[in-house]
């Protein structure tokens, strides 16, 4: 794995109500919760130092104000593709919840009636990978869990139901890049959070 190859640093944001009770989180605009906020700030210290050519954000305000906490406000530039999964008729709603009336779905193999199709939001994921892939240097996102999840599988060339094996917490800290060329995609660290608990 070479030091020279450029990185990619995945940023989850910070706890809101609706991560906190597992309701899923997709265009409702929820501001961080007290909690949230001060994870941020963790995953700013996390991170800082880290050289950056472009930092990218969801335009949604929890990731919006994760980047301002973690102290990238002043360089994020807004990436619509970045957006959460659309849930649809699914918005708000548990997974237990779901599986109770749908047994046995999978929102990385299924998506959701009224929202976005895992090969819609996989198109999406591309489309982000595309502009990383453009930018000569290291790069930052700020988003959500799911489609996180669904760069990171789409970053190794999986389909969009692999990132239902990509656990993210909250303000997690993940970095893709490659091993031996820029033809070899690969994780190089997935969902830290240890640093959130001063560990």
């Amino acid at each position: 794995m070479s030091a020279d190859l450029p990185i990619v640093v995945l940023a989850r944001h910070g706890e809101t109500a609706w991560s906190k009770s597992g309701q899923h989180t997709g265009l409702t605009d929820l501001p961080l919760t007290e909690r949230g906020e001060a994870l941020a700030k963790r995953l700013g210290d996390r991170i800082r130092g880290m050289k950056f050519d472009r930092v990218f954000t969801s335009p949604l305000k929890r990731a919006r104000d994760t980047c301002k906490l973690a102290g990238f406000a002043d360089v994020a530039e807004i990436l619509p593709d970045l957006v959460e999964w659309n849930y649809g008729k699914y918005e708000g709603r548990r997974t237990a919840d779901i599986q109770a009336e749908r047994p046995g779905w999978e929102l990385f193999r299924d998506g959701v009636p009224d929202g976005e199709s895992p090969d819609q939001i996989s198109a999406r994921a591309d489309r982000v990978i595309q502009v990383v892939r453009s930018v000569d240097g290291n790069v930052l996102l700020f988003s959500s869990g799911h489609i996180l999840r669904v760069f990171g599988a789409r970053w190794l060339g999986m389909p969009a139901s692999f990132g239902n094996y990509l656990l993210l917490g909250t303000a997690s800290v993940s970095v893709v890049g490659y091993d031996h060329s820029l033809s070899e995609p690969a994780i190089r660290l997935w969902n830290d959070t240890d640093f959130l608990e001063g560990k």
